[in-house]
């Protein structure tokens, strides 16, 4: 193992750098590391928290990185060690021509949030925002192509107050199309349109990817000429592949070639999974099952078809979970039968609710870069990079996982 100085911060590499050496004495009273790796640009996160002593000098990074690592080979010093299990190491992929930014980023004490359409969800999503983040927003602005639509939400949205109430809620503001990433997280609630009630669908999501993804490579384009340094965080269905899809447009320059000095792929965050999760653990609720849910079960994959739901990871049963998958992925339709479109529970549970525990860097589920796709999971964003949530699987459920990422991947 090689110890370096860069720009007054410490790195561990197991290959030499072009970087000033340091002693392991001063490696070992650094307050914080940066682990080197060199991994395909198109297929790693730029930067992630080393959570395990697996994950250090990785050379690629596949679906295998959920499953949590047994029985670790590994001779590092105890001191790495503890600096690894108390979260001080960070990976960072040399290979990103943007790498340096990494070294640069200070998440914020409170956050600037801009929310970019205000229809059912945006609105909803908003009030969930405006009400449960005080301690962590600062401020929301609020942009949307119907200007009565964004005076509406923010005439009501700032006259929303307790009278118990020692300060305000988080302010909200109008913003112009040119200031929409001004701000330390874009959230996109842009949608073209939501399938009708009457219409047949099986699939409503992926009904709605095509005009979707028009949308947001005008937002990914737009990202990258303003050099945004934030989350660009994605609401809109199909959340999984309009995060490629951002990812990919705001990496590409005016000639359609790749350069990667557009968003980083951990920059780029799905929120559709959460809604996901409490449906199934409504459906276990009312199967018998749903204390043991609560602690136990998970939930991996798209918001839709693909969707994976598991029991428990304790204690897995197949045949349960692919029931309550199937009652999850239906529950959708379960709304629209009653002459609705379901809104409310997505915008709070995958939208409100998850993006509030991201930003406090608590666990939640969302959709997150892996091996060239984006895919949902457990996972928290913390100072040091994303933790994935890595659990010793059966080989029954990661197989199903592993299913789902390849369809996922695959998709065009």
């Amino acid at each position: 193992m090689h110890f370096y100085k860069y720009n007054n911060q410490i790195f561990i590499s197991d290959k030499e750098l072009n970087f000033e050496k340091a002693s392991e004495k001063e490696v070992m009273s650094s307050d914080k590391i940066y682990a080197a790796s060199f991994m395909p640009p198109s297929q790693s996160k730029r930067t992630f928290s080393i959570s395990a002593e697996d994950l250090l000098f990785q050379s690629n990074e596949g679906i295998e990185i959920i499953k949590q690592n047994i029985n670790p080979n590994s001779t590092i010093p105890d001191w790495l060690r503890e600096k690894i299990q108390s979260r001080k190491v960070i990976g960072v992929n040399l290979n990103y021509i943007t790498w340096e930014d990494v070294l640069k980023y200070k998440p914020p004490v409170k956050w600037n949030i801009n929310i970019a359409g205000l229809g059912d969800v945006g609105g909803i999503l908003l009030s969930g925002l405006k009400l449960l983040g005080a301690d962590i927003i600062n401020s929301i602005g609020i942009f949307d192509i119907d200007y009565n639509k964004v005076m509406r939400w923010l005439y009501e949205s700032n006259q929303i107050l307790s009278a118990n109430s020692s300060d305000f809620l988080p302010q909200i503001k109008s913003i112009k199309s040119d200031e929409i990433f001004e701000c330390d997280m874009f959230v996109f609630c842009v949608t073209a349109g939501v399938p009708k009630i009457d219409d047949n669908t099986e699939d409503v999501r992926m009904a709605q990817f095509n005009k979707n993804s028009e949308i947001i490579k005008f937002y990914a384009k737009k990202a990258r000429d303003m050099k945004f340094k934030g989350i660009f965080a994605v609401v809109s269905d199909p959340v999984d592949l309009l995060c490629r899809t951002a990812f990919i447009w705001s990496n590409m320059n005016e000639n359609g070639e790749f350069d990667f000095n557009g968003l980083a792929p951990e920059q780029i965050r799905g929120y559709g999974l959460g809604v996901m999760y409490s449906r199934a653990a409504y459906f276990a609720k009312e199967l018998g099952f749903g204390k043991q849910y609560l602690s136990e079960g998970r939930v991996f994959g798209p918001h839709g078809e693909g969707l994976i739901v598991a029991n428990s990871i304790k204690d897995y049963d197949d045949d349960i979970s692919k029931e309550l998958t199937e009652k999850t992925i239906r529950a959708n339709l379960f709304v629209r039968e009653t002459g609705y479109k379901p809104f409310i529970a997505p915008a709070l549970s995958s939208g409100a609710l998850s993006i509030l525990s991201t930003l406090k860097g608590e666990w939640h589920y969302s959709s997150i870069f892996i091996d060239g796709t984006y895919m949902g999971l457990k996972n928290r964003m913390l100072p040091t990079g994303i933790e994935i949530e890595r659990i010793n699987l059966p080989e029954i459920l990661f197989n199903r996982i592993k299913k789902t990422f390849e369809v996922l991947k695959n998709h065009e």
